[in-house]
């Protein structure tokens, strides 16, 4: 049989069926999750494909006046939750990103809004804003903080590196290019430019995130830009 014949390729990219897991990596930034008789939350427009017996509903990750402004503020995308429920197999992805599963043990990771792409709804998912001007010109407007234990998948632009943060070495990140951190580090926006100097988009070299404590801060060799609404 020819490498290049149709039986190869199918066998060659077709689905494991042996892989089970409630969240399971099918390809590097293909999400597998498993549903029996269970509900998950997925980034709304992430499904590209189920088997099975699986509805889906829209969910807000954000609640009231705050939500609808920040939705004209920013790309809904990142605002968004879409619940699976059922049984069946879903496949999520995000623009071709690369996909970590994390299993939270009675922990706690924030990560950007725009990076989350699925969790289990055993996670308790919570907002935090940074409050500055930096943060809404520079794209980390929010955050989202996941706790408890379950499984969780974030997104990243190609390969991550995680900087470890200690009291003696505070780390300093382009929030453009920061995904996550642990849970009990609380970042702040530091800026030294002119109020006049806001007008676009800012680089990470003019506002950074400090993370100081004992922690982790995962970052991702690009810097994301985030669209914004007109409606």
């Amino acid at each position: 049989m020819s490498k290049y014949s149709i039986e190869s390729f199918i066998s060659e990219t077709r689905e494991n069926p042996q892989e089970r897991d409630y969240f399971e990596l099918e390809k590097p930034a293909l999400l597998e999750i498993n549903l029996s008789n269970q509900s998950v939350s997925t980034k709304a427009g992430s499904m590209v494909s189920y088997i099975g017996n699986i509805s889906f509903e829209r969910q807000g990750m954000f609640s009231g006046g705050l939500g609808n402004l920040l939705k004209k503020a920013i790309s809904g995308e990142g605002a968004r939750l879409m619940k699976a429920e059922g049984t069946g197999k879903l496949y999520v992805a995000d623009e071709g990103k690369k996909i970590r599963i994390l299993y939270l043990d009675n922990e706690a990771v924030c990560v950007n809004g725009n990076d989350v792409l699925a969790h289990e709804q055993s996670i308790k998912s919570d907002i935090t804003m940074l409050k500055s001007i930096a943060g809404v010109m520079s794209g980390g407007l929010f955050q989202v903080r996941l706790s408890g234990t379950g499984h969780i998948a974030i997104t990243t632009h190609g390969e991550p590196l995680t900087l470890m943060v200690t009291p003696e070495s505070p780390v300093f990140t382009d929030p453009n290019a920061t995904v996550a951190w642990s849970g009990n580090l609380t970042p702040e926006l530091k800026t030294n430019v002119s109020l006049k100097s806001l007008i676009g988009r800012g680089s990470g070299e003019e506002f950074q995130m400090k993370f100081s404590g004992n922690g982790w801060v995962l970052i991702q060799p690009y810097e994301e830009v985030y669209r914004i609404e007109n409606s």
